[in-house]
């Protein structure tokens, strides 16, 4: 069939299905796009010229509509995309960041940018990037960094073995992340006579991957000789959809559970044996019992330096580690015992083993009853502070968590909201929980609430977001407004970047460049009055519903008003400055400077050297 290439590749991804324990989905749902020379009239053609059933999606910015592909098959759990094209140059570098994101994440993105001549006849032309050393160099080589594949049609021909190895990686959960096909604008509209089989269609199997009987064994024989283990649940629990097998895993064995926020939500939060998030942004049931373990059982997390506290957290001198997790990269991380599986898989058929050992842990019951009560009681505490300044940050949170419906989706990325919401956040119905956190990209809030709103149309989708990430990225709230797709923006307007302000301060830094304030004439430096800022004001001038909260009673009318809005909503809620959560008993590496005039700064790096000393190294 004679097409051009983007026509061959716009059928080519509308005949792509998955297949999940049976079950088969259309995999391409649409295309997000912001149009410009570079696409316009290569895939912008053969998207309007039609005969397929790709859904177009009008981004306003590349960033953010990437973002929201990103959110969309997150919450589709990697089973279905929405693919993103670009113009060349400045259009696909805004890109750059979102593939970061996906690829830190595992989240299967295909982006599409549109590339200089290839046959390099109009050289240079318009936001062409050119390389005195490299000509073959474009700006998309900038993705290479970032994505898991990367590949150049320079002929239409290419298209095919280029198509084929891209959903080779977008399928795979150990391979999946960002990839990358970049597509020059002539070769765009060059036509070729693509095989039928080519474009037929094509199903690609997700299979559950089993562990070994030798990984079995190995890792029965490492609990069997534990006494305090824990299961930390992780990202893989919830692509899998391995919920009920994890938490039926840990009550079989009486093993305590720990979240990381990929994995937060799947286990109701009071259910007795969930001691909550674990780590820097952790709350102190978990790292509680971290401390105490003999065994690490780490399900599906990458077991980030947020999750071991910087290798800090597991404070056991016998501590060991068990990893079960389908991307052998991420199992074999501080030097475990892997096991290669599907979390749910890799999950039963040690369960099945270890129930003929009749093991039960060591661990008492009472003691974590009283570990559960305390945290339980902390939470409370957090949701009921009262400050005569104004409303607090957890005092909100709080608010928002019991008012919402119990299906509600929550969504979060950056700052202190992220941590505020792994402490204290209440999920008891799973893919409720929706946290961006392999990244911590700021600006992903509004975007990936469009992504989540898209792929759950029916249920109420509410984004915890700083004004510092609003002012960063929040176009796609108009795009929110033209698809009709009520989401609710919850705005923790705090004046500045609290989060980063807080951990200035306990570095010994006096508060520099994290405030937004004027400039002072006097001074000449940023430390005049607070810029204050109507959010609500915007949001109006999008078409949203905008409701301005000072006060827990206002934030409750506004909740409850909301739900019976169309159009999206948001709450420019002020809160008072540095009242986020606290950390619990956990500890985050950073470069301290080593020399410094500051006496504070000094007694911060002699203790960042005390706790390096009690990390683990591997």
């Amino acid at each position: 069939m004679k097409l051009t290439m983007s026509q061959a590749l716009v059928k080519f991804l509308d005949n792509q299905y998955i297949s999940f324990d049976g079950v088969e989905t259309k995999f391409v749902d649409g295309i997000f796009g912001i149009f410009g020379h570079g696409c316009v009239v290569g895939i912008g053609q053969a998207l309007e010229q039609g005969g397929h059933n790709l859904k177009f999606y009008q981004g306003k910015n590349e960033q953010g509509m990437a973002h929201a592909a990103i959110a969309f098959a997150k919450q589709k759990n990697r089973r279905q995309i929405i693919a993103c094209t670009s113009s060349i140059g400045p259009g696909a570098l805004n890109m750059v960041t979102a593939a970061g994101t996906a690829t830190a994440n595992r989240i299967p993105l295909l982006l599409l940018p549109g590339d200089t001549f290839a046959c390099r006849q109009p050289d240079p032309v318009l936001q062409q990037i050119e390389q005195p050393a490299s000509y073959s160099t474009t700006a998309n080589d900038a993705f290479k960094a970032v994505c898991r594949y990367w590949d150049r049609i320079s002929r239409p021909e290419q298209l095919m073995t280029a198509c084929l190895n891209a959903m080779r990686v977008l399928t795979d959960p150990a391979e999946t992340g960002a990839v990358c096909l970049a597509m020059p604008q002539d070769v765009e509209g060059e036509a070729f006579d693509y095989p039928e089989y080519f474009l037929k269609k094509r199903v690609w199997y997700l299979d559950r991957r089993s562990p070994t009987s030798r990984e079995i064994d190995a890792a029965v024989e490492m609990i069997m000789k534990s006494e305090k283990p824990i299961l930390i649940v992780g990202g893989g629990v919830t692509y899998s959809e391995a919920w009920e097998t994890a938490r039926f895993f840990a009550e079989r064995f009486n093993i305590p559970i720990c979240e990381t926020q990929a994995g937060k939500g799947n286990i109701r939060w009071d259910l007795p044996l969930n001691m909550g998030g674990i780590g820097v942004t952790g709350g102190p049931a978990a790292n509680n019992v971290a401390k105490q373990a003999d065994l690490v059982i780490a399900v599906g997390t990458r077991l980030t330096d947020f999750t071991t506290a910087s290798k800090w957290g597991f404070q056991n001198p016998n501590v060991k580690m068990l990893s079960i997790n389908v991307c052998s990269f991420d199992a074999f991380k501080m030097d475990a015992t892997a096991v290669i599986a599907d979390a749910k898989t890799g999950l039963l058929d040690i369960m099945g083993a270890l129930s003929v050992r009749e093991y039960r842990s060591n661990w008492d019951s009472l003691e974590l009853a009283q570990i559960k009560e305390d945290y339980n009681n902390e939470v409370d505490r957090q949701y009921s502070v009262y400050l005569k300044e104004g409303l607090s940050q957890t005092r909100a949170l709080g608010e928002i968590n019991k008012l919402i419906d119990k299906d509600a989706i929550a969504i979060g990325s950056s700052g202190s909201l992220p941590g505020c919401m792994q402490r204290l956040w209440r999920a008891s119905v799973p893919k409720t929980y929706h946290m961006e956190y392999g990244f911590s990209c700021m600006g992903y809030e509004i975007c990936g609430a469009l992504g989540v709103k898209l792929a759950e149309p029916d249920k109420e989708v509410y984004t915890m977001v700083g004004d510092g990430s609003f002012l960063m990225l929040h176009s796609e709230l108009y795009t929110a407004v033209m698809e009709g797709a009520k989401i609710n923006v919850m705005l923790f307007d705090n004046s500045g970047w609290g989060c980063i302000e807080n951990l200035q301060n306990n570095q010994g830094t006096d508060t520099f460049g994290t405030r937004f304030q004027a400039r002072n004439p006097l001074s000449g430096m940023l430390d005049g009055a607070i810029v204050p800022v109507d959010f609500a004001k915007i949001a109006e001038g999008y078409g949203c519903k905008a409701y301005r909260v000072s006060s827990v009673s206002e934030l409750r009318d506004a909740i409850i008003d909301s739900k019976e809005q169309t159009v999206p909503c948001l709450f420019d809620i002020k809160v008072v400055h540095g009242s986020m959560s606290d950390g619990y008993d956990a500890w985050w590496r950073v470069g301290v400077a080593e020399v410094s005039t500051s006496e504070k700064v000094q007694a911060a790096y002699e203790d960042m050297q005390a706790n390096i000393e009690k990390a683990r190294l591997y």
